[in-house]
């Protein structure tokens, strides 16, 4: 589906409609909530991060939403690793995230609210490069909703990124479907044939989406995407 196609889904969802219930219920509470939400490459996570999060973007204490995406290690730490060569094919593999410096970000939106704005770094897609310090997060947020791959993550260091949530989702759209959508968007954005998206694909997507799959049971709430 594409963006817009997602937004009329997502508005007719009775599970988007309980999100977004559970958002309101956080946002009634005296503290900051943190929610996860953990799915597979293509499954539609920051589409439906921006939409639950944009429903509420007219009241003063407002819920946002982030992506781990600008904790991707650049093309400059890439090339330090001494394996450089499978780093870059495997880009979007756990190991290819700083997930220290993303736990330490997180730890500080728990710290930071009422007290400080936090910083957040984003995702240059055309420069293929995280932007540090990209985003500012308002101190009064009071709920924030972060996206990514590997929120239940066991290995590679993200071990201790599960604790630091209070509520984790996992949108859990059919990996056939994510993969799809995969080659849809690069063939749309480098002129790729089907065939070309499929095997670049499967070099490394298809390997990271099997792996977030596997971390399904470790989450509060499954969402069908």
């Amino acid at each position: 589906m594409t963006p817009s196609q997602l937004n009329h889904f997502y508005s007719h969802s009775e599970e988007v409609k309980q999100a977004l219930v559970k958002i309101q219920s956080a946002l009634n509470k005296p503290h900051r909530t943190l929610i996860a939400l953990t799915g597979g490459p293509g499954s539609g996570k920051s589409t439906l991060a921006e939409y639950v999060t944009s429903y509420f973007s007219t009241q003063q204490e407002q819920a946002i939403s982030l992506s781990m995406d600008g904790f991707h290690l650049s093309k400059a730490q890439l090339n330090a690793l001494p394996n450089s060569e499978e780093a870059f094919a495997r880009r979007g593999a756990p190991w290819t995230f700083d997930s220290t410096a993303f736990i330490d970000r997180v730890k500080a939106i728990h710290q930071g609210y009422q007290q400080e704005d936090i910083l957040w770094p984003s995702f240059d897609h055309s420069l293929g490069d995280p932007i540090e310090d990209d985003i500012s997060i308002n101190k009064k947020a009071k709920v924030i909703l972060i996206e990514g791959l590997y929120l239940l993550h066991q290995q590679d260091g993200w071990q201790e990124a599960t604790a630091l949530f209070d509520e984790h989702w996992f949108l859990d759209t059919p990996i056939d479907v994510s993969i799809e959508r995969l080659a849809q968007r690069h063939m749309k954005a480098w002129g790729f044939s089907h065939e070309q998206a499929m095997e670049r694909i499967n070099r490394s997507d298809s390997l990271n989406a099997e792996l977030v799959s596997s971390t399904k049971g470790k989450a509060d709430w499954l969402l069908k995407g």
